[in-house]
């Protein structure tokens, strides 16, 4: 009894504070390493072992949480950690270069022509989405969207609010294999039997994909409906008649070769990523191309497009500095998978994981297989709509998917991917996530006016979302 009450306890206290440092958006990372630490030694001190994979202990009570962030740092650094960092460098050297900028040229200019203020809706949505590829901050995308298309879209008579609704919503839940959230799924799967051959291009286009695209041509729609409906509840074009200054967006200039060569390198390796797919899919290739390979060769191409920019000055060799810079930018998001497993590894060596797996084998067969997914689909809005951010919620969880999912006899899939996808989606339902809050201050409108336009459709989206994943997946 007074074991449970501990274990109870420590673990209520622990996701407690947690969730609170998420709502006022303190470092989430020392909370989820100093939580993790705290339930390791209760787990020690009530005489249980720690919980974790080929756990090497030093002989001392005081120091073997510390050996699990160790082994854990080396772990994630050999597996996800890899990845994240080489694509962090990439992108880097890909905005240095002026890549990025010129894909949200390319991609933007052709709008100019559509003069339907309606019809632009879901393009406008649609294209948010695609170039989400290129950039995936949903942040930086909304600067760069109101930089590029607010002058294109107000002289097509758009409202600002309508406008401030679809740019606040353009990154959501594109399926691409260089999302961090897609790589820490896919190898945390791929650690289990049963996904052991997976990779994260394998998840993301075979699971991914197949609820993700659907999802957002559904919300285009329901963007057109709802965005039209709430201008003509206001009777108004725009509300707004204060003078808003954005920033110009510097067209950057060159030959049709040039524009086009650089347009593509952002999204370079997911073109070698998915034609990898299709081939292994169609034929009996062999030839695997890892994301880390991608990267590499992508890399390689972009530096070689350097030197004939700039007809092989050695300036263009030193300024490859910026993707190992990169790199290290990125390693705060490894920092933060690391805290979560040690997190995860304090809850299992408690005893509460077990607790939970056996109360989740209740519920197997009484046609209440989608209860685990609901819920942690619902635990995602309530904290993602409180903090506004969702990535830390889910990398926490990711060690828990498929223990959880197998207690419930329920394929895994089901549960990571409507928990992830939610996550992206209620972003822009919260009224303090960072999207909403640039978008609503650029524009000059209150942000509750904006999470007006964006909420039907994105809890329309997680709807049709968690429906299909249910459908398609149990």
């Amino acid at each position: 009894m007074l074991e449970n009450l501990i274990m109870y306890g420590s673990a209520l206290l622990a996701v407690a504070v947690i969730i609170y440092m998420l709502i006022k958006k303190m470092d989430i990372k020392i909370a989820l390493f100093l939580m993790g630490i705290v339930l390791l030694l209760i787990s020690l001190f009530m005489g249980k072992d720690i919980v974790f994979q080929d756990f090497n202990p030093t002989g001392s009570i005081v120091l073997d949480p510390l050996q699990v962030i160790v082994q854990q740092f080396k772990s994630t650094l050999t597996s996800a950690g890899l990845i994240i960092l080489m694509l962090g460098g990439y992108t880097a050297y890909m905005s240095h270069i002026g890549a990025n900028d010129l894909t949200v040229q390319m991609l933007t200019k052709p709008i100019s022509k559509i003069k339907s203020v309606y019809i632009l809706v879901p393009v406008i949505f649609l294209l948010g989405n695609l170039l989400s590829l290129v950039v995936p901050s949903a942040s930086t995308l909304s600067i760069l969207l109101l930089a590029t298309l607010y002058p294109v879209l107000k002289r097509a008579g758009m409202s600002t609010l309508t406008i401030a609704a679809v740019i606040a919503t353009s990154a959501t839940i594109v399926p691409t294999p260089l999302g961090s959230d897609n790589v820490a799924i896919a190898e945390e799967l791929a650690k289990y039997a049963a996904f052991s051959d997976l990779t994260v291009t394998h998840y993301t286009f075979a699971y991914h994909a197949i609820i993700s695209l659907p999802t957002i041509a559904f919300i285009a729609i329901v963007h057109y409906f709802w965005q039209k409906r709430m201008d003509k509840k206001a009777q108004i074009a725009d509300s707004n008649e204060e003078e808003i200054e954005i920033e110009e967006f510097k067209e950057i200039e060159g030959s049709s070769l040039f524009k086009t060569v650089y347009a593509i390198l952002p999204v370079f390796p997911i073109i070698l990523l998915l034609a990898s797919f299709i081939l292994e899919m169609t034929t009996e290739m062999t030839v695997s191309i890892s994301v880390e390979i991608a990267v590499l060769v992508s890399f390689i191409l972009a530096i070689i497009c350097e030197l004939f920019r700039y007809k092989g000055d050695k300036e263009v060799l030193s300024q490859t500095e910026k993707f190992f810079t990169g790199m290290g930018n990125m390693i705060s998001v490894v920092a933060l998978l690391v805290a979560a497993s040690v997190f995860v590894a304090g809850l299992q060596s408690i005893g509460l994981i077990d607790t939970l797996q056996q109360s989740m084998q209740n519920i197997q067969g009484e046609g209440f297989d989608f209860v685990l997914p609901l819920i942690l689909v619902g635990f995602t809005a309530l904290i993602v709509i409180l903090s506004g951010s969702g990535i830390a919620l889910f990398f926490a969880m990711v060690p828990l998917i498929v223990p959880l999912a197998d207690a419930a006899g329920i394929n895994p899939i089901a549960v990571a991917v409507p928990m992830g996808l939610a996550g992206n989606l209620f972003r822009a339902v919260s009224p303090v996530a960072a999207v909403i809050l640039i978008v609503a201050g650029t524009l000059k409108v209150n942000p509750l006016h904006v999470i007006k336009r964006t909420a039907v459709p994105m809890i329309s989206g997680v709807v049709f979302m968690f429906i299909l994943s249910m459908i398609v997946f149990l």
